[in-house]
């Protein structure tokens, strides 16, 4: 599980969101869950993921943004000449961040 701690800090500035931006974008690769978010069943190439925040807000345990991911998914195996093809991709993910560990829990709500 991910921590991410500099937007725990940020959590209610005017520089959350940009945080947030920036920390999704720099986890290590894998660390995602996007292949769960892929159209066509094919791999992922996380190696340039851009985020963008739609939306934050907390409870008393949590900071919870959806947060959309732009992804490459690489398809395979359709016997073309061309392959591997890669598409842009794009997912939903729901961060949700506890606030007394920075640990976030990070799944796909939509593709």
């Amino acid at each position: 599980m991910p921590r991410l701690p500099a937007a725990l800090n940020a959590w209610q500035s005017d520089d959350f969101a940009r945080v947030l931006k920036d920390e999704i974008e720099s986890l290590d690769s894998g660390t995602l869950p996007l292949s769960q978010g892929t159209s066509q069943g094919g791999m992922v190439d996380d190696s340039d993921v851009t985020a963008t925040v739609l939306t934050s807000k907390e409870d008393e345990e949590s900071i919870i943004a959806v947060v959309g991911v732009f992804f490459t998914e690489i398809v395979a195996g359709c016997s073309c000449g061309d392959e591997p093809e890669e598409i842009n991709a794009h997912c939903l993910l729901q961060v949700r961040i506890d606030k007394a560990s920075a640990r976030a829990r990070i799944r796909v709500i939509s593709d």
